[in-house]
């Protein structure tokens, strides 16, 4: 078999940038240097034609207008521009966020930074499949509540969240709702005005685009979000983002959102497929293997498995040929359990065997072959030793 290694399964940290997009990040770096701020010729025009038409690309992309489009420097600052621009906006005096237990770390630490402010926090849980009830979210809220911030699709186990029951709960209760959609969006259905979202957190590096550039979706109406800038200086992006905007990475993040809309139904079905032959040949040849996550309703390129009687850091060792991870690439510095795993119930010792494995655009059936035959490889050694 002739395969280039390591092979890259860990397209939930990160997705290479697709060529087709590079095409467009190095045109318009090359092209189009102009700042859109510049009104008074070509370049500062052109550079604002590109900003724009991205714009309408990102928007589409979960059903939005484009002037509902704030870019930013990636999901982390959309993610706290939204929470602490909605509490400090629509009620600076105090009041109640609502989240999940399954957030991101990009969610989770501003709402704890938010508790210190002196605003008040409540964790809706997810259930032992890994998903969170409207129900549960509705017991979470108070009278004081302003916001509730769930996320769209679970980045460690790819659950996928019942996002319109819980906008739907929202829009009753007349409460902001936001989703961090950086997995969900370009691999699921997303419609803001159908699933009652209000804000709305989106990176270009998860649907093949560049580094460093994100954008926030902000409802105009129905009802108006207001914010509270986390930045000063200047009137870009309506003063909510100030700062020259990132032309080339917006341009290219446009593109890859356009291509992630075209391409969303037919990349969905192949990598269920390959995902599946992945499961399939594992839980066939190896016993004690456990799928993390419910089986149905997760995205189509997640796996989430532990593997009875082998710790993950051993098993990552031996995996060397292959990028995949214990959990997530923006929290785990060290070898323990999987914080969303154990909140999950799941016992220590398979927490702590666990593997995320992200399928993506690229992968192919030769490297979901060679990626089962090394880690029933690798377990069966682990097990005899």
């Amino acid at each position: 078999m002739n395969l280039r290694t390591p092979v890259y399964l860990d397209h939930h940290a990160t997705t290479p940038i697709d060529p087709r997009v590079l095409e467009t990040l190095i045109r318009v770096q090359r092209d189009h240097f102009g700042n859109p701020g510049s009104g008074n010729h070509a370049f500062g025009w052109a550079a604002a034609r590109l900003v724009e038409e991205a714009r309408e690309h990102v928007a589409a992309l979960v059903g939005a207008t484009g002037r509902e489009i704030i870019f930013t420097s990636g999901a982390t600052e959309a993610n706290n521009l939204a929470l602490w621009g909605v509490l400090r906006a629509h009620a600076p005096t105090g009041g109640q966020l609502v989240i999940s237990n399954l957030e991101h770390e990009a969610v989770a630490a501003p709402a704890a930074a938010l508790v210190a402010a002196g605003y008040e926090l409540a964790v809706a849980p997810a259930d032992s499949q890994g998903r969170v009830a409207a129900a549960a979210v509705q017991e979470a809220m108070t009278e004081r509540t302003v916001l509730v911030s769930v996320i769209a699709a679970q980045n460690e186990i790819g659950t996928i969240q019942p996002v319109a029951d819980i906008g739907r709960l929202c829009k009753e209760r007349g409460i902001l709702f936001h989703t961090d959609a950086v997995q969900a969006a370009g691999r699921i259905d997303l419609d803001v005005e159908a699933m009652g979202i209000d804000l709305l957190s989106l990176s270009a590096h998860k649907v093949y685009g560049p580094k460093g550039v994100g954008a926030l979706y902000v409802r105009r109406k129905n009802p108006r979000v207001r914010l509270q800038p986390l930045l000063y200086g200047g009137d870009q992006e309506r003063g909510w983002r100030p700062g020259t905007l990132n032309v080339p990475g917006i341009a290219a993040m446009g593109e890859a959102c356009r291509l992630a809309r075209a391409e969303m139904v037919a990349e969905r079905t192949r990598l269920e497929g390959l995902r599946d032959r992945l499961l399939g040949r594992l839980e066939t040849e190896l016993t004690g293997v456990v799928l993390n996550g419910a089986r149905a309703g997760r995205l189509a390129g997640n796996l989430n498995l532990s593997f009875g009687g082998v710790r993950a850091h051993s098993l990552l060792g031996a995996l060397t040929v292959l990028a995949v991870s214990s959990s997530s690439a923006c929290t785990r510095t060290d070898s323990g359990p999987s914080a969303i795993l154990t909140s999950l119930g799941v016992p220590d010792d398979l927490a702590r065997a666990s593997l995320r494995i992200g399928l993506g655009r690229f992968t192919t059936t030769a490297e979901v072959d060679f990626a089962a035959a090394t880690i029933i490889a690798a377990v069966t050694k682990l097990r005899a030793s």
